[in-house]
């Protein structure tokens, strides 16, 4: 395969993806859509539509496949080691009011719209259900570790472990992950119209996702981006995707295993620490613009990185 062709498939599966955001920003200027839509629509992805496709996905899944436990624990263990080396940058080089909203930014990925977006472009069935499962792991930790690095460079600030548990144990998508499990384990058959009408709604969760997270953006913000923002997102979308992606491949992840987990370190940062940082009355601007910068370096970043594990033959 040459060069050409392999570049063209490698935008087969980034370009439709990066084009849904584009056409959210398109649609928010020419005032199509306006932050009431936006708002209602998110809501409806993450109650309703997303938690359907993850247990759709993981019900249709043959689990000796998808449930890979050292992929689980090597995302697991990433992450970890992720958040303590954006903390570990931030105490030298970010100002101590911004540290947490850095870290958070730094290490947060919106693994369930952009990441499962990217998956299932890329591998299907396999990246839908293999996705889910990562995803299920990833909440827990997210949440967790971010209200850490918050609550620790916020004054009167503390870490609320009973309200964290309850959020983990109410979020509807890993409710939809625990709730498919035992149709998947044991071969559970459901009826194949609740299955096609199923299939019709959950087919709403990413084009509307997609456009949602486009129209949040606000390039006005951008142009104002602080060198911390900058930073922030340099980590996010280049440093730390490379260092997990290479440890990745060392220990012996490699096709399908090392595809999934870059997309998944490689997404941009997530909208909640936008909703995190501003709960605590911390530095939304610096939230915002991170969220801002990291989604349109993602078009460019994932491509070349998606791109550059094929030539390699990693993926």
């Amino acid at each position: 395969m040459n060069l050409l062709e392999l570049f063209s498939r490698t935008l087969d599966v980034t370009l439709p993806v990066f084009a849904m955001v584009f056409v959210g920003i398109g649609l928010k200027r020419l005032q199509w859509i306006d932050s009431g839509f936006v708002s209602t629509a998110s809501a409806l992805v993450f109650k309703a539509t997303l938690p359907t496709l993850i247990f759709l996905s993981l019900i249709k899944a043959d689990l000796s496949v998808a449930l890979d436990i050292p992929l689980l624990l090597f995302f697991a263990a990433a992450t970890l080691g992720q958040f303590f080396l954006s903390w570990a940058w931030a105490c030298y080089r970010v100002p101590e009011a911004d540290r947490g909203i850095y870290v958070q930014g730094a290490f947060r990925g919106n693994c369930g719209i952009v990441g499962l977006a990217l998956a299932a472009g890329m591998y299907g069935s396999y990246g839908l259900s293999a996705g889910s499962l990562l995803l299920g792991v990833v909440i827990v930790m997210y949440n967790a570790l971010s209200v850490v690095a918050l609550a620790a460079y916020q004054p009167g600030q503390s870490t609320d472990w009973r309200n964290l548990l309850k959020h983990i144990v109410t979020n509807p998508l890993i409710i939809s992950v625990l709730a498919a499990l035992p149709f998947a384990a044991f071969s559970i058959p459901l009826p194949s119209w609740l299955i096609t009408s199923g299939d019709y709604f959950a087919s709403l969760t990413l084009p509307l996702a997609l456009i949602c997270v486009g129209a949040t953006l606000s390039v006005a913000t951008m142009r104002n981006g602080s060198q911390t923002a900058i930073s922030a997102s340099s980590m996010k979308m280049i440093i730390l995707p490379l260092l997990a992606t290479l440890a990745a491949w060392a220990v012996g992840f490699s096709g399908e295993q090392l595809g999934l987990l870059f997309l998944f370190f490689a997404s941009p940062t997530a909208a909640a620490s936008f909703v995190m940082v501003k709960a605590i009355n911390g530095n939304v601007a610096l939230a915002a613009n991170i969220i801002a910068i990291t989604t349109l370096m993602a078009s460019v970043t994932v491509t070349t990185g998606i791109f550059v594990l094929r030539l390699l033959g990693w993926i």
